[in-house]
């Protein structure tokens, strides 16, 4: 598939925002990030600058983009729909959190911090499944898809937590969370690699043609003189070496750095700890950018197959 650059953003930033909003709120409670109103401030308002400007970038995919809002009544049926309701009805929740929290309102900021984080779950649990929905695409429609997105969201998340938590000097348990999860991720990226890798394509020319039971099928000429939507959007192919330097930065700056960075602020702690903090969630960030990237890039759509291109074990 195609990477477009709005949907790429659009992914890593609302789930970054997204996994801040779900650990300031449940965090926040429980007295393990600061309390007072400047911190509750930066926190909750990153959160929804990420959350706003991930959802906006969206809609620069779209050929009539003031028509996004048409999506939302498609909400029984399709999960780009739904995860439009979730990300809206997340807004009421995490505002009045953002002016409880400045307010020192606690009696509003606990329910509405909890009412955040369970919105910010099933957000991105939505946006997992848009892509895991899509049967055509055998490394999207995959088990390890829509956990993936849930916990790259809530590991770059806490990696934010942590790094502003450090400069207010209370970055441990988000430190510590973010490190664990950094961990889990980089594991569950190498496994969807290798079952992605090892698991045989789902169709093939005889199979989608029905024709197998002739032999080899080919086609005698190509379907189309010139490229076209479908060559440009299904049919990206990107070069193994490429992949695999690509998957490397992935792996190495988007979770194994940061985890180990954040490892290292929970010892250092104070001022040094923020600053590592500070590496690791933009490490994270770049390192989720590139893991996005490939995850569009080395999608094949079954259609190609009717163009010569042989979907890749």
């Amino acid at each position: 598939m195609n990477p477009a650059p709005s949907i790429i953003f659009f992914t890593v930033a609302s789930g970054a925002g997204y996994g801040l909003l779900f650990w300031l709120g449940l965090l926040r409670p429980l007295g393990q990030v600061p309390q007072g109103a400047g911190f509750g401030a930066a926190a909750c308002g990153l959160a929804l600058v990420l959350i706003m400007f991930g959802l906006l970038s969206s809609t620069a995919h779209l050929g009539r983009p003031e028509r996004a809002w048409r999506a939302l009544s498609q909400w029984r049926s399709s999960w780009l729909s739904r995860e439009g309701v979730a990300a809206v009805a997340t807004f009421a929740p995490a505002g009045l959190f953002f002016i409880a929290m400045i307010g020192g309102d606690e009696g509003l900021a606990r329910p509405m911090g909890l009412l955040s984080a369970a919105g910010a779950a099933v957000t991105v649990y939505c946006t997992g499944m848009i892509y895991a929905s899509l049967k055509p695409i055998r490394q999207w429609h995959h088990p390890l898809v829509t956990p993936g997105y849930l916990l790259f969201g809530a590991f770059s998340g806490a990696a934010l937590l942590a790094m502003l938590a450090g400069f207010w000097g209370q970055a441990a348990t988000p430190a510590a969370i973010a490190a664990v999860l950094g961990a889990l991720a980089f594991a569950l990226k190498r496994a969807y690699w290798a079952s992605v890798d090892a698991t045989p394509p789902v169709a093939t020319a005889e199979s989608a043609t029905g024709l197998g039971f002739i032999g080899k099928v080919r086609p005698l000429d190509p379907p189309h003189t010139e490229t076209n939507y479908l060559l440009r959007e299904m049919a990206f192919r990107i070069g193994r070496a490429h992949a695999k330097r690509l998957r490397g930065i992935a792996s190495l700056a988007g979770f194994a750095a940061p985890t180990v960075l954040l490892l290292l602020a929970l010892l250092v702690g104070g001022v040094p700890g923020g600053i590592l903090a500070l590496a690791a969630a933009a490490l994270a960030l770049a390192g989720l950018l590139a893991e996005r990237w490939l995850m569009f890039a080395e999608a094949t759509h079954t259609v190609a197959i009717y163009y010569g291109m042989p979907e890749r074990g």
